[in-house]
């Protein structure tokens, strides 16, 4: 098929699951629930038909663009003395065509368990899921700044409603007062997320504001390719108007990353993850662990690096040591969880902890490890949400010290729990061990990184090892304490069906990687090189 027709179909994907709403809005509850499914199935097939072009192109083209691009006119105008230009650009590339996957495939499987798991307010529901995946996959396919922000906080809206209205009943005291506990973790998300979104609301205008006069004779654009193949004239327009470009590209990074390490989280700006995923319905913590998170990572590799290279390579090391606390204090507060949803919220601390480690590292080996680490991420831990979610349908509690000896009663869940304990701990064989062995290897390789605070790092893996291992025998082994869990029903079909596709990719990642790795690294490749080919002269950096 001809790129022009692929890259339409980027659109059509990308609003393809609101289509579902009115329809959802329009039928019955029982109805809604097939709507939905279907209509993210057709959107799981259609990514999978621009996955198979993409591989046609890619291999005819090796440089690491972006196959497939689209613009259309979306703001033109003349308003007083500012004139607008900016465009509705999509495209993808060898690390968004992999996060738009694994977004559509489990969105289908959350879609798919929550028809037997949600019986209130339905259609609503359904309505906010598949509002939801617009946002994620607007975010994943956006290649202009305002349109990203867009749909970035596009996705704020349906989340904080998913957690308030369908989270877990209960209430805590906050300031004196006794609230909604859902309510609470759905607030405390959205005003984290809103706060570091504002803030890079304000650096993309005024990052289209000095592009329109560098690249465009004062007309306002946020054209992300534009701006970025533009370093060097958006430089010498910043010097020649009395700024230092050096340091209004530090406070520009500042801005964007604050939006997206609160996204990731990155410890200190954690504390809104354990909530919204404790509190959250079993699908909203599959989808925020599996693919939200990603839009922070995302963030920082698609538009911080390459919009600021000279700065961040100047924060790499802060980035780093940002990256090694999340990975020792995320897996230290998993070890003392009660909690199995919330150990496996901290763990996902640590696990996006690495991941910020390999961005920053930059090296080819270290950043394709932390894309391929993104989408390990996204299929062990939602296995693990799913697994959670599954017995808490069956006891109503997630408490740990409520389970003890149940692996003989539940075979097939101790089977399938097992294997995703595995792989969120980096066993050899499966997806974890892939991504977190390159991250560790090229960051121990580059010069950005110290060697120390690695070889720190990668105790987190040992970590990881102790507070899962631990979490099993304590659910899985014993001697049952608690008489009701004999009557603990095991896996059904669609059960199983649900949690199969997850675990085959855990194997297949694990055995045979190198597809996967190839695609990332034509591109992943380009944004580390981009780094390095900032025109900026700074010898402290190492970028002359």
């Amino acid at each position: 098929m001809e790129k022009e027709t692929v890259s339409i179909l980027l659109n059509v994907l990308i609003f393809l699951p609101i289509i579902g709403v009115p329809l959802i809005l329009a039928l019955g509850k029982h109805q809604a629930k097939y709507v939905a499914l279907g209509v993210s199935a057709i959107t799981f097939i259609l990514s999978l038909f621009i996955y198979s072009e993409y591989q046609k192109h890619s291999s005819i083209d090796a440089a690491g663009d972006f196959v497939f691009k689209s613009a259309y006119v979306w703001l033109k105008a003349n308003l007083g003395y500012v004139y607008y230009d900016v465009n509705f650009i999509t495209g993808v590339d060898g690390i968004s065509i992999y996060l738009v996957l694994l977004t559509t495939f489990l969105f289908v499987l959350s879609i798919w368990y929550s028809m037997n798991a949600i019986e209130d307010k339905v259609k609503t529901y359904y309505s906010m899921l598949l509002l939801l995946e617009v946002g994620v996959l607007g975010v994943f396919l956006s290649l202009d700044l305002l349109v990203f922000y867009i749909f970035f906080e596009l996705g704020l809206i349906p989340m904080y409603f998913l957690i308030g209205m369908w989270g877990s009943k209960g209430t805590q005291v906050v300031l004196g007062r006794e609230v909604q506990a859902r309510v609470y973790a759905s607030v405390k998300f959205f005003l984290y997320t809103l706060v570091g979104s504002f803030i890079m609301l304000v650096a993309i205008l005024f990052l289209g504001y000095v592009a329109g006069n560098a690249l465009k004779n004062g007309t306002f654009t946020t054209d992300f390719i534009a701006i970025s193949k533009g370093y060097s004239q958006i430089q010498a327009w910043l010097s020649n108007n009395g700024y230092s470009p050096f340091e209004v590209e530090k406070w520009l990074f500042l801005a964007f990353s604050l939006g997206f390490l609160i996204k990731v989280p990155v410890f200190p700006l954690h504390t809104w993850l354990p909530d919204a995923h404790t509190q959250a319905p079993t699908a909203g913590s599959v989808i925020l662990a599996g693919v939200l998170l990603k839009m922070g990572t995302y963030g920082l590799i698609r538009f911080c690096l390459p919009l600021f290279p000279a700065a961040s390579i100047f924060y790499a090391s802060t980035m780093c040591w940002l990256g090694m606390i999340g990975i020792i204090y995320g897996g230290m507060a998993a070890m003392v969880q009660p909690d199995m949803k919330k150990l496996v919220a901290y763990s996902s601390v640590a696990h996006m902890g690495f991941i910020v480690m390999g961005i920053f590292s930059f090296n080819n080996e270290a950043m394709r490890g932390a894309v391929l680490q993104m989408i390990n991420h996204g299929i062990s831990t939602p296995a693990l949400f799913f697994l959670v979610g599954m017995m808490y349908d069956r006891t109503h509690t997630r408490l740990i010290e409520k389970y003890q000896g149940i692996a003989a009663i539940v075979p097939t869940f101790t089977l399938m729990f097992i294997i995703s304990t595995m792989a969120s701990i980096g066993l050899p064989g499966l997806n974890g061990f892939v991504g977190e062995f390159m991250i560790l290897l090229g960051s121990f390789k580059s010069t950005y990184v110290s060697n120390g605070l690695v070889i720190i790092s990668t105790t987190g893996v040992i970590i990881a090892a102790v507070y899962m291992l631990w979490m099993f025998r304590r659910v899985m082994f014993g001697e049952i304490i608690h008489k009701d869990n004999h009557n603990i029903t095991d896996l059904n079909k669609q059960e199983i069906g649900i949690l199969l596709p997850l675990i085959l990719l855990m194997f297949i990642i694990g055995f045979h990687a190198t597809p996967f790795l190839s695609e990332i690294g034509k591109s992943s490749d380009v944004i580390v090189q981009s780094v390095f080919q900032s025109k900026i002269s700074l010898p402290n950096l190492g970028l002359n």
